[in-house]
């Protein structure tokens, strides 16, 4: 069984400081065999990060749609943000790519969906994020694992981690896969292990916006 963070980001994200180096680091420390790289509209970082670890890293990404924000792995062409959902996931459809939704119910975070909405495309992906280790109520999580299992979908799990000592917080159990279409296959037998992270880790996002807001009027 592999251990796999879904859900990360480095510095390529406006709100992360991560370098490739400590990202990688990271996964080595908490024994991650694989983890997707999700930089928010971009997948330079996670580019730069696969070049460095080609067995390690899969070049994901977090697109802000005009309704919330879709989680997908296996991107080969960068999706940006501002599209409609369904035109996000035609895109993201015709390079093949893995497409799961990030932490549909969180209302902390702009990236949440409306039921209405998330009701639309619930055909058409392949997954819901049904742990994500930055949710500051649990109850966030709870309402993503019944919703997917009411529409028979399966379950991504990942810790979000802006900072590198996040990473693995929350991750998925499950058998070994090398493309979007085995992860469709594997995924569906996974395990969700892992834990919140404390509600101060949201401080690193804070932080990153603001060395890099600094360093911009430079």
């Amino acid at each position: 069984m592999l251990r796999v963070d879904f859900h990360c980001h480095t510095l390529r994200s406006k709100d992360s400081l991560t370098t490739y180096a400590d990202l990688l680091q990271a996964c080595q420390r908490k024994g991650l065999d694989k983890v997707v790289v999700t930089d928010h509209n971009t997948i330079l970082g996670a580019l730069e990060a696969q070049a460095l670890d080609p067995g390690r890293v899969i070049v994901g990404e977090e697109i802000m749609t005009e309704q919330g924000e879709i989680l997908a792995a296996f991107v080969k062409e960068e999706i940006p943000r501002g599209l409609p959902p369904l035109v996000v996931i035609q895109r993201l459809r015709e390079q093949g790519a893995f497409i799961s939704v990030s932490h549909p119910f969180d209302r902390n975070r702009n990236g949440a969906w409306m039921l209405a909405d998330l009701e639309q495309i619930a055909p058409l992906v392949d997954a819901i994020e049904v742990f994500n280790a930055r949710c500051l109520q649990a109850d966030f999580n709870r309402k993503a694992q019944d919703f997917a299992h009411a529409h028979q979908l399966a379950g991504t799990a990942g810790s979000d981690g802006h900072a590198a000592f996040e990473i693995g917080a929350a991750h998925l159990l499950l058998p070994e896969f090398d493309d979007a279409i085995s992860l469709r296959k594997a995924v569906q037998e996974a395990q969700v292990s892992g834990k919140l992270s404390p509600a101060w880790v949201h401080f690193a996002s804070v932080y990153a916006r603001w060395v890099k807001g600094m360093r911009a009027k430079k």
